[in-house]
């Protein structure tokens, strides 16, 4: 079984996650995509807006249509920092017999390096490397050899501009599933 991790902190979810998660699935041949709200990412400074739940439910409310991807609360019951060797641990628990492949951003193998036990991530998944806007050429780091780069369409939308749109009181409406844009609404996030 092949499976795809994409973690974030889905702050809130939007359009742009589902469609290049969709996309990835379908160049690889991957059975699903497993999305994994973080609890409380290491290397963002900036503090969620939406509790760790939330985001999970409002996740959960963006793929419930999509038979090929799940969510997986596994860093939400964890708690404290989010670092993707100990999900995959588990999700190797979960799933024994699964291949994994691990979806970041471009950006993201910037930081690589930094992250906890990059080298055993690697030795545990397929790093899989998407481009993002303004990172549409394959970037040259210590891990650029073991990153299999994809090529999604660059959705320009991201959870921070969503944000600042709800506090302007300004419509979100094509941005985020129809029903994280209720969801917000009725629990007041954001504002």
């Amino acid at each position: 079984m092949k499976l795809g991790i994409f973690g974030g902190t889905f702050d809130p979810p939007h359009i742009g996650h589902l469609i290049v998660a969709d996309n990835v699935r379908e160049q690889l041949g991957l059975e699903k995509i497993i999305f994994i709200p973080s609890y409380q990412p290491p290397h963002k400074l900036e503090t969620n807006t939406a509790q760790p739940i939330q985001r999970f439910e409002m996740v959960e409310l963006s793929i419930k249509n999509n038979k090929d991807f799940q969510v997986y609360d596994i860093e939400i019951q964890r708690k404290g920092k989010s670092y993707t060797i100990d999900t995959i641990n588990t999700l190797t628990l979960i799933h024994p017999q699964a291949k994994f492949y691990l979806i970041i951003g471009m950006d993201n193998l910037l930081e690589f390096p930094q992250w906890k036990s990059p080298h055993e991530i690697l030795s545990r998944v397929e790093l899989i490397v998407m481009n993002r806007p303004g990172y549409d050429k394959p970037l040259k780091s210590e891990f650029s050899r073991y990153a299999t780069f994809v090529r999604v369409p660059n959705i320009d939308i991201s959870s921070s501009e969503i944000r600042r749109r709800i506090k302007m009181g300004r419509t979100i409406r094509y941005l985020v599933h129809p029903d994280v844009e209720k969801y917000i609404n009725i629990k007041g996030l954001y504002r």
